[in-house]
């Protein structure tokens, strides 16, 4: 058991299924107090009532002071976790473009302003934002996903070299596919590419409270995304050619 976890206060956005739910459930299992976040409030209502924790629903770009306020005053962890696995190309419309931007980055940005005044006053805090394997990579067919991604550990590896001197601890986890609504979306390219080597939900978590015993930033539920992602950046075009292939294979399955 991570010992810092014992009576912290914790947030979990989009937690109402998926990779939310499970790691609400290893927060509560780990003896925290868990706030329970998600658009839909009956489902964050039925996780919070299941691991004892609570439920404070509606959007994850304003949720901090709500959730600090029902934990009694503090947050301790912030999983910066809601986010929308929008498809498409360069032509998707603006608003796709907007919304994805909006929530699996800018609500990450929101958050850590309301939280980081008292974390940086206090001397300690920990933020852990779900990225995904897209942010250090790709993903074909999600261009406003990838994107959007790749913002979101940016800001995350951001947060991390700003602040780690003054006590903020940040988490950035990637994985590949996780059996989850989201992936049963992603269609033909997410059947392709992320299906074969999915994983459940709860080994995600458990590589989160991995991550935290040995203090790292990165955090990869797929171990061979390190693998991918050093060929990403010591041979660029040998790593775009590989990935072209998945998008010609992808294209000729459409």
């Amino acid at each position: 058991m991570v010992d810092v976890v014992q009576g912290a206060g914790v947030v979990v956005t989009g937690a109402g299924g998926g990779i939310g739910a499970a790691l609400a459930r290893r927060f509560a299992a780990g003896g925290a107090r868990v706030v329970v976040n998600d658009l839909d409030a009956d489902r964050a209502a039925a996780v919070a009532d299941e691991i004892g924790g609570i439920a404070v629903p509606g959007d994850a770009s304003a949720v901090v002071a709500e959730a600090r306020s029902a934990l009694g005053g503090t947050v301790d962890v912030y999983c910066a976790n809601a986010g929308l696995a929008s498809g498409g190309s360069e032509a998707a419309g603006e608003d796709v473009w907007a919304l994805a931007w909006d929530v699996n980055v800018m609500a990450h940005v929101r958050a850590a302003h309301e939280l980081l005044p008292e974390w940086l006053e206090r001397g300690s805090g920990r933020f852990v934002s779900t990225v995904s394997a897209a942010g250090l990579l790709t993903m074909v067919g999600a261009a406003p996903y990838s994107v959007t991604k790749h913002g979101a550990y940016a800001f995350a590896e951001w947060l991390s070299l700003t602040y780690r001197h003054r006590g903020i601890k940040v988490h950035a986890i990637c994985p590949q596919g996780v059996r989850t609504d989201m992936l049963a979306g992603t269609g033909s390219a997410g059947d392709l590419v992320l299906v074969p080597t999915a994983i459940e939900p709860e080994e995600v978590a458990e590589a989160l409270f991995q991550g935290i015993e040995e203090d790292r930033f990165l955090i990869l539920p797929h171990p061979e995304v390190a693998a991918y992602y050093r060929a990403r950046a010591t041979d660029p075009e040998h790593w775009l050619t590989n990935m072209n292939h998945i998008q010609q294979k992808w294209e000729a399955t459409r």
